[in-house]
């Protein structure tokens, strides 16, 4: 049994932010019903794919889910909706407020409706100035701090390489929500829980950032000097690069010996993590000038010696073959008639030894009909609002098998 198992979960959100945070609950067991407009979520058509619909940055973030499409625009859709939400015990949605009220699916409304609805709300911001702003990860990553931290590294304002902002906070919606789903546990009543994208984004970066600023008056200013000095990346090797972390003061007593600079470890400015901090990039750079002297396979070898943290720096496309997730069977492969083998970076958890398995993200509007009828509608009703567009299911394809809407 999967530790969500028998919890239902209508998402309403959109891109990555809500469906990263319900593929999290759907990977624990939970039902998962995506509610979709006529024309799906805009990542079912980003990035390469085998069938229309069902392109890669959807399969990133939407498996093991069922796809219910609805026109909300429409009563006969938002009553359907409301049929649904009598069963759920998630409901969850990435609109700005003022768009709620107006489809009948305001907090107010469904958790009178539902008073054991654990109902989240992903926002790009908490009720205050920036309240119904457009919130995307570039401009989250711009305003919590995240460009500037790039800038000071390296001298140019930038955004980090991937969605930070939007994964980040859809594992913050996920672990809200599950314990707003504890929280009814213990007293019977659901929730209205609202997980903002900037404030959540902003505490990530001040984790260890807020530095100084902890005191009053500050001590410092913000920014914490060992990840911010340009010499921290991996360190160039003769032959490449290698990921290579002296941190205690055992570790750096151990390189200088092996770089024949013992006397480095009497140096003031090394002589404790404390004025290492200080001294971090001076540090840094003469550190680089040692590891670029030899090959990455005899650091990797004398790290291992030594006792100092060390590793290959390894790449995307190698990943799938890392001999380490091989052996764990992090990645799993799921068999489609149509698109053929489909591979997904597995559940990273395991439970009781045992990892859930994933499922092939849903064709839009595949699960329509099966979820309107168990919510009590007839086959009249689903029949007209099919007809009217209220609705949407695929039809069989005869020739191959596969469901188009």
């Amino acid at each position: 049994m999967q530790p969500l198992q028998g919890i239902r979960v209508l998402d309403l959100s959109s891109v990555i932010f809500g469906p990263l945070a319900s593929q999290v609950l759907a990977d624990y067991g939970a039902e998962v019903i995506k509610v979709e407009p006529p024309e799906g979520d805009s990542t079912r058509h980003t990035g390469p794919g085998r069938e229309p619909g069902m392109a890669a940055m959807f399969m990133g973030s939407n498996r093991s889910k069922k796809s219910l499409v609805l026109d909300l625009k429409q009563p006969a859709a938002q009553q359907a909706l409301q049929a649904l939400v009598d069963s759920a015990d998630v409901f969850m949605h990435s609109m700005r407020p003022q768009k709620l009220a107006a489809l009948g699916i305001d907090p107010e409304t469904l958790r009178q409706r539902n008073p054991r609805l654990v109902y989240a709300s992903l926002l790009g911001f908490l009720p205050g100035p920036y309240a119904g702003r457009p919130a995307y990860d570039d401009v989250i990553q711009g305003m919590s701090g995240l460009a500037d931290l790039m800038e000071r590294q390296t001298g140019e304002a930038r955004y980090l390489p991937t969605i930070a902002a939007d994964k980040t906070c859809g594992h913050v919606a996920a672990h809200a929500i599950l314990a707003a789903l504890m929280q009814r546990e213990r007293t019977g009543q659901g929730a209205l829980v609202e997980i903002p994208m900037f404030e959540s984004m902003v505490g990530f970066n001040l984790v260890e950032h807020f530095y100084g600023q902890h005191f009053v008056p500050p001590l410092s200013a913000a920014g914490y000097p060992r990840v911010l000095a340009p010499w921290r990346r991996p360190y160039r090797t003769a032959d490449g690069h290698v990921a290579m972390m002296p941190y205690t003061t055992t570790h750096w007593q151990r390189l200088f010996a092996q770089v024949g600079r013992p006397d480095l470890a009497a140096d003031p400015r090394f002589a404790d993590i404390a004025q290492r901090t200080k001294h971090i990039a001076e540090l840094l750079e003469l550190a680089s000038g040692f590891v670029e002297k030899h090959n990455t396979a005899y650091w990797i070898a004398t790290c291992e010696r030594l006792e100092i943290p060390a590793a290959p720096v390894g790449r995307l496309d190698d990943l799938p073959q890392d001999p380490h997730l091989l052996a764990t069977g992090f990645f799993e492969s799921v068999q489609d008639p149509a698109m053929g083998e489909v591979r997904f970076p597995g559940v990273p958890v395991r439970f009781n030894g045992q990892r859930p398995p994933v499922a092939l993200p849903p064709r839009l509007g595949e699960h329509t009909r099966a979820l309107l009828s168990a919510a009590g509608l007839s086959a009249a009703q689903i029949d007209a609002m099919l007809d009217s567009g209220a609705a949407v299911a695929p039809t069989l394809s005869s020739d191959s098998g596969v469901s188009h809407p």
